[in-house]
């Protein structure tokens, strides 16, 4: 099962260009379910539509949040359509079987005025002048894009080279978009490239390579990890008096969606910005605009006017 599964993982690679996230979270899903298999004496090859079923309500049983098990069907779903693609099976057990869905909840989000104290906050937060100037690029660019963490981070600097208007980024799937600067955002990306590049040109003086990424770090994957940008946005909800259990890097990915249909967008701009194959996973954003639509009736209506 284990070589199943790697097999899985490495055509994910190869022909969906998968993000190693992704595939990390099949192969805590698959082998999850490979060890529970294990335990029946069952292996991929002979488990039976039954049996997927049964570990389903085996996950249910433990207590494992809705999506959780969602995603882990989905996992399975994924292998045996690629076993049954690739001649190890001659069915597919797992087509007809009904997931549990997903929880559709309001995402979290930021208003606009705790968004520009994150912002203010990276002027103070740092443990240096040019940690500071990082960390006020990362956030504007953040919160004017849209970007996903992972996106963010990695940027290569080629991209930000130029002053550009646009930024152009690499997102799920080897996916490219195109996404806007604001003004604001352009400000502090050249100040950050002065900076970086200052830093850079250091490391060549002393004999090392100059890095390619936009933000870099010394760890092994040579720019700013996903992690240490989690904790780093944690410190500035402190230094913002914003209580740090609401902010994550994917709260400003929901503030920047919010505020753009708040403002007028529409869902299809949005669904482009942030990189969603299917608008219905942008549609969760409509509450926003069900309650502009409300305030726009209860303002305007000449009944509404004169039932007050």
């Amino acid at each position: 099962m284990e070589r199943r599964i790697q097999t899985f993982l490495e055509a994910q690679a190869a022909e969906l260009d998968a993000a190693e996230n992704t595939r990390m979270a099949y192969a805590r899903d698959l082998k999850g379910f490979a060890d529970w298999l294990a335990q029946r004496d069952l292996d991929f090859d002979t488990a039976t539509r039954p049996d997927i079923e049964a570990y389903m309500i085996a996950c249910d049983a433990e207590g494992l949040a809705q999506s959780t098990r969602a995603r882990r069907l989905s996992a399975i779903r994924q292998l045996y359509r690629f076993a049954f693609e690739e001649g190890w099976r001659a069915d597919n057990p797992a087509i007809q079987i009904k997931g549990p869905g997903r929880a559709k909840r309001l995402p979290r989000t930021l208003t606009i005025e705790e968004v520009d104290r994150l912002i203010a906050a990276t002027l103070t937060a740092g443990r240096s002048p040019e940690d500071r100037t990082r960390n006020a690029c990362l956030m504007e660019i953040l919160y004017a894009t849209g970007l996903r963490v992972s996106e963010l981070v990695s940027l290569p600097v080629a991209a930000a080279r130029g002053d550009p208007r646009m930024l152009l980024v690499r997102g799920k799937g080897g996916k490219e978009r195109l996404v806007p600067l604001s003004g604001s955002a352009r400000d502090a990306l050249a100040a950050w490239l002065a900076t970086r590049d200052a830093q850079q040109q250091a490391r060549e003086d002393n004999g090392l390579p100059a890095s390619k990424y936009l933000f870099p770090s010394r760890g092994k994957q040579g720019f700013l990890t996903r992690h240490r940008f989690y904790t780093l946005i944690k410190e500035l909800a402190l230094e913002a008096g914003i209580d740090p259990g609401k902010v994550t890097p994917h709260t400003l990915r929901h503030a920047f969606a919010t505020h753009l249909l708040a403002g007028g967008a529409d869902l299809r701009s949005i669904q482009t910005l942030l990189g969603h194959v299917d608008v219905s996973t942008t549609e969760i954003y409509t509450h926003v605009l069900d309650e502009r639509l409300r305030d726009l009736v209860l303002e305007h209506h000449p009944l509404a006017r004169a039932a007050e």
